[in-house]
């Protein structure tokens, strides 16, 4: 074990200890502000069991992640090669470049009524706002990506007439990475974030149900369940997207090395 999971370790242990501490022990927070760790298992035990708001917490979870994987596959799909032809091409960049900062300074929420507007109060609607938050950082990234390559490079490339899809797979690609997955990460998080917000309407079940029938119930435990749900359903994809970007970094590096 490292030193660094031994400290968070640690970290974690001390923060849990005075939770149980000054709610349960000294009592210095009440139950109706912040809820104990007893109360807190008692919600767990409930949406795990008889269920909450409408369904149990396994199926909350899955209904969650499908939205933001939804939502950030297609951001990713539509924002990555966006931001790429931006970066490469002026052209591009002198067409698209205004309209997107005319919508990038909008915040995704500003987004839901007009999401619900269009497709209602289904999960479209969801996803629609989930992809314009993770849209922007793709887009702003995969475009800073490839502005910082080697000019040199480039000119080299096209002295040497490589072909387009051989310069894009070899050059482009590897040398804008490190960039994308940045945008990546902050795209997976945006997802969550908004995720949350668009599931307090309209949605009938998912963990931003969870929360905003807790909030209504004036139910503290159950909403410390909520955020630690997001909070884990959150990190462990983040995890998946560092182990895909270290195997993509790693091949990338090997293949510019061999080349």
């Amino acid at each position: 074990m490292s030193r660094k999971t031994m400290v968070g370790g640690a970290t974690i242990l001390a923060a849990l200890t005075l939770w149980y501490l000054l709610t349960t022990v000294l009592g210095v927070i009440s139950p109706g502000r912040f809820p104990s760790p007893a109360d807190t298992w008692t919600a767990l035990a409930q949406v795990s069991g008889k269920g909450y708001a409408n369904g149990v917490l396994g199926e909350h979870i899955l209904r969650s992640v499908m939205l933001v994987s939804l939502g950030f596959i297609v951001a990713v799909a539509t924002g990555v090669p966006l931001g790429l032809w931006m970066g490469w091409s002026r052209r591009a960049e002198a067409v698209i470049n205004p309209v997107f900062l005319v919508i990038r300074p909008i915040p995704p929420l500003a987004w839901i009524p007009l999401a619900i507007l269009w497709l209602g109060l289904g999960d479209l609607a969801k996803i629609l706002v989930i992809w314009f938050a993770a849209f922007v950082p793709s887009v702003i990234n995969s475009y800073a990506g490839v502005r910082n390559l080697d000019r040199t490079l480039i000119e080299a490339a096209r002295m040497l007439g490589t072909p387009f899809t051989t310069f894009v797979r070899e050059i482009l690609l590897p040398g804008a990475s490190p960039m994308i997955f940045t945008g990546l990460r902050l795209s997976l998080q945006a997802s969550w974030t908004t995720l949350v917000a668009a599931e307090l309407v309209g949605a009938m079940t998912g963990l931003g149900r969870v929360l905003n029938a807790a909030q209504q119930d004036l139910y503290p435990g159950m909403i410390l369940v909520g955020m630690i749900a997001v909070t884990i359903c959150g990190w462990l994809m983040t995890v998946a997207l560092g182990v895909a970007e270290k195997r993509a970094l790693a091949w990338n590096t090997a293949a510019q090395a061999g080349g």
